[in-house]
């Protein structure tokens, strides 16, 4: 059709027909597109006005009309689009161009409503997209009270013709972009989940996690603000919030609200009106002014340990859609986990350090009862056999042996205070006070303990010396009780803005495949972590290496 129409168009008409053909299939808006048809039919055939009528996907009757050339008062006046009957309905059901001296007096027209203008002249013609109807251009009133002609008909046919592969290419592009846009979204969610997973793995802080879930969650979705609620009790308690989060009453109980039904059924809720639903309190979850929201549970192993709740869309519509909503069940999925994760390595940081504190208060009862208390035992015997006699040599034995009983008790129980809190520490220092643990221990145990602290006259900060004393007792009590050690060397220096300390044996080492995590190494660890270090065990070819740094902080 579009050929033969091309054959009966002057050249002029014929070059304005293939410029405006390139802009229309170049436009990947389909408003654009339309908006640019309309305006060159009138252009191309002088009709005052102009009509797009597009069908429903049943292509029975017209389910869009725009329209130019009638203003917003007139439009009003008329009231109702049309439906598609009338000359309307005659493309509809024979969609091929038509042509009408005066469609007013057409014994198919219905007529015109009240407030219609007056229309003569007419000109239909189908838009067909892949051979199939998409609408109708309609066109009346030619200048001048003329008719339609044969040229006009061929330029809106080519026109037509132009805008069907336009309106495809436009389509085309937004099924492009909406596949675009679900795979960005789709990437999106695979990152954030990848950087729990990550966190899974590298991280085991439950704050940071929390902080990390709710700032994810926030770009994954676009969302104005995101909290999460974890349980306590009979409540759901917030423990971190991200984007627009004022201060809340921070608990939420799990009866009668919107937050404990996802938690309690372990399924999503979705809100379009925050301030219309009794069970969201906005305010007490620090978003006052909230309009939508979607809360989705934070289910690990079919047990629910709290939700994840977003707030209004940053972008276009506030309220959230099905794709929000399955995107988000999966990162919380995955959100889930790592908090799971993190209790639980928080937990068995909190019994490792429990039952570290017990071995040292158990070892500390042990040396006391089977020393010292028994010393004074014997001595009790010693003194009251004694009592008993009235030889004065015999007493005087006794209290001599009392007396020596009684010295090496003091020195016991000295080095049991000195292992509970060296004096030395506080008063003359870090270096000085290991130097004196070093020659209590090679003492004790008989161990050759080598020394070189090499700290300066400068006093650090109480918490770290404490830190770092605690690192070496601990350090040097393993070597004499599992190394079968018999030379220790302990190193201690300043490196720049760190202390660095090395503990070196000669002993038995450890299969580096299968470490011995006991109380007493997970409690060193534990004391570097606090100080802000970071501690390594590690075997040589001679024996084993703790080494542990520790910022510095003057005091």
């Amino acid at each position: 059709m579009a050929s033969d129409a091309i054959g009966e168009l002057e050249p002029e008409r014929l070059r304005r027909l293939l410029e405006v053909g390139r802009s229309l299939v170049s436009e990947l808006r389909i408003e654009q597109v339309l908006d640019r048809l309309l305006d060159t039919a009138c252009e191309l055939t002088g009709a005052r006005y102009a009509a797009l009528g597009i069908l429903d996907e049943h292509r029975r009757e017209l389910a869009q009309f725009i329209t130019r050339g009638i203003d917003d008062d007139t439009h009003r006046a008329i009231g109702g689009l049309p439906r598609g009957r009338g000359i309307l309905g005659v493309l509809i059901e024979d969609p091929r161009p038509l042509r009408l001296p005066d469609v007013s007096r057409d014994p198919r027209s219905y007529g015109f409503p009240i407030g219609h203008p007056p229309m003569g002249a007419f000109l239909g013609v189908p838009v067909l997209v892949r051979g199939e109807a998409w609408g109708n251009l309609y066109l009346t009133e030619k200048d001048g009270g003329a008719e339609f002609d044969d040229a006009d008909e061929a330029s809106v046919i080519v026109l037509a013709d132009w805008a069907a592969i336009a309106i495809e290419n436009a389509r085309l592009y937004q099924t492009i972009e909406l596949r675009r846009e679900d795979l960005e979204r789709a990437v999106r969610g695979f990152e954030a989940t990848a950087a729990i997973v990550t966190a899974v793995g590298a991280e085991t802080d439950l704050d940071r996690i929390l902080e990390l879930v709710v700032k994810r969650a926030r770009a994954l979705i676009n969302a104005r603000s995101v909290e999460v609620l974890l349980r306590d009790g009979d409540e759901l308690a917030i423990v971190a919030g991200a984007g627009h989060v004022a201060g809340g009453s921070g608990r939420r109980p799990l009866d009668g609200t919107r937050t404990g039904e996802a938690f309690r059924t372990q399924r999503p809720v979705r809100i379009s009106d925050v301030e219309a639903d009794p069970g969201v309190d906005s305010a007490a979850l620090g978003v006052p002014d909230a309009s939508a929201a979607l809360i989705v549970p934070l289910v690990y192993r079919g047990e629910a340990l709290g939700v994840l709740c977003a707030f209004d869309r940053m972008s276009g519509d506030a309220t959230f859609d099905d794709d929000d909503e399955q995107v988000l069940r999966a990162f919380a999925a995955s959100a889930a986990t790592a908090v799971a994760t993190a209790r639980s390595v928080e937990g068995s940081r909190l019994r490792a350090t429990f039952e570290s504190a017990e071995a040292e208060r158990g070892r500390w009862a042990r040396e006391l009862h089977d020393e010292t208390l028994q010393a004074l035992a014997g001595l009790k015997v010693l003194l009251a056999s004694a009592a008993r006699s009235e030889d004065p040599g015999r007493l005087r034995q006794a209290a001599l042996e009392a007396v020596e009983l009684l010295t090496g008790e003091i020195a016991n129980l000295r080095a049991i205070i000195a292992d509970l809190r060296p004096a030395s520490l506080d008063q003359l220092g870090l270096g000085p006070a290991l130097e004196t643990l070093a020659t209590r221990v090679a003492h004790r145990e008989g161990l050759e303990v080598a020394t070189a602290i090499a700290l300066g006259d400068e006093r650090l900060d109480q918490e770290l010396e404490t830190a770092v004393y605690r690192v070496v007792q601990e350090a040097l009590t393993n070597v004499a009780k599992h190394a079968g050690a018999r030379r220790v060397a302990l190193e201690l220096h300043r490196d720049d803005d760190q202390l660095v300390l090395r503990v070196t044996d000669d002993g038995r080492g450890f299969d580096p495949a299968q470490p011995a995590e006991g109380f007493g190494l997970t409690g060193m660890r534990e004391r570097a972590g606090l100080a802000g270090g970071r501690l390594d065990l590690r075997p040589t070819a001679d024996g084993t290496v703790v080494e542990a740094l520790f910022p510095i902080s003057s005091r």
